[in-house]
């Protein structure tokens, strides 16, 4: 049975789903959510689809799951990749996730929202200020990590690697310059690289272009 993912191109927590799910060799495929359309917000949505009135959802039959590090696991379950070497490495995993979602894509996901889908008017320069100077320090550690390593966790892609890119391809500004950052920047290749990778606008329904 195919699995569906409720997503949308310009969701970097989507993304976080259907790229593990792209690259685990499962049969799925995408449910565009029409986030700016108010999809989300809507009674029918919340009551069907997620309470919680977000996406990424994933679909398998009649068994559904929300938020993307819980369905990233359950990839792994199914596909058995990605989800580290031993019970070891699948705690660093889930130490990185639970990371990401607090220090990185929280706030990334935010920053480039405010900059990019607000008029200009409406930007809270103080705000996005504030949050930029939190993923400075945010990148920062990532950065350090990466020193002289290929992955963030192990020696291969894991669920740590797929979390923790999920804002980071967007050509949307939101102050994140691969260039700034060399080990990111090596590390974002590294998962460029992998065979089967698609950017967000190529992998999932939906791009600011289609608002144009």
């Amino acid at each position: 049975m195919t699995i569906k993912l409720y997503c949308f191109g310009e969701s970097g927590h989507s993304y976080k789903a259907a790229l593990a799910l792209e690259l685990s060799g499962l049969d799925w495929e995408p449910v565009k959510v029409d986030f700016f359309a108010g999809e989300t917000r809507s009674d029918a949505y919340r009551q069907n689809v997620n309470e919680m009135g977000e996406a990424p959802v994933l679909v398998d039959g009649d068994f559904s799951l929300t938020q993307s590090s819980v369905i990233q696991d359950y990839v792994s379950e199914k596909s058995g990749k990605f989800g580290g070497k031993d019970a070891d490495e699948r705690r660093e995993i889930l130490r990185w996730q639970f990371w990401d979602n607090h220090k990185l894509s929280a706030v990334a996901g935010m920053t480039r929202f405010l900059m990019h889908f607000l008029p200009p008017e409406k930007q809270p320069k103080e705000v996005i200020a504030f949050h930029q100077a939190r993923l400075k320090a945010a990148y920062d550690v990532l950065n350090k990590h990466l020193e002289g390593r290929d992955w963030i966790v192990g020696d291969s892609l894991t669920n740590a690697d797929l979390t923790c890119c999920g804002y980071l391809y967007y050509p949307e500004p939101f102050g994140f310059d691969r260039a700034d950052w060399p080990n990111i920047d090596r590390w974002l290749t590294n998962i460029s690289q992998t065979p089967g990778w698609k950017h967000p606008y190529d992998l999932m329904p939906g791009s600011p272009a289609d608002r144009a």
